[in-house]
C-alpha cells in the first residue's frame, strides 16, 4: 500500500506525493490470468516475467494480486510474453 511521506528526502530528491493525490491507492476491478498462463508456460517464476517486461517481482505480484493495473504498454508487454490477447490477460467486469 502506498503512503504518503511526510517531508521525506532521499538523496536530496523529494518522495512526497504531488498535492491533490490519494495517499492509498484503490484497488483495481480488473482481474487477471497471469499466474495461470505463468504456469501454463513452463512454470514461469514471477522474477522471470518481471525481468522479461522490465518491472520488479514486486510489480509483477501487485499486479497478480489486483492491488496494481499496470499501464496499456505493460500490459501489451505482458500479453506478448504468453503470445496471447489482452483479453486472455485481463478481465473487466461487465457491470
Amino acid at each position: 500500500m502506498l503512503r504518503a511521506l511526510r517531508g521525506a528526502r532521499l538523496r536530496g530528491q523529494d518522495l512526497r506525493l504531488p498535492q491533490g493525490l490519494p495517499a492509498v491507492v484503490k484497488p483495481t476491478k480488473v482481474t487477471n490470468s497471469i499466474r495461470a498462463l505463468r504456469f501454463a508456460n513452463g512454470e514461469m517464476t514471477q522474477a522471470e516475467l518481471a525481468e522479461r517486461i522490465g518491472v520488479t517481482r514486486q510489480t509483477v505480484i501487485a499486479i497478480e494480486q489486483g492491488r496494481y493495473s499496470p499501464s496499456l504498454e505493460m500490459a501489451f508487454q505482458i500479453a506478448r510474453v504468453f503470445d496471447a490477447t489482452l483479453d486472455a490477460v485481463f478481465q473487466y467486469p461487465e457491470k
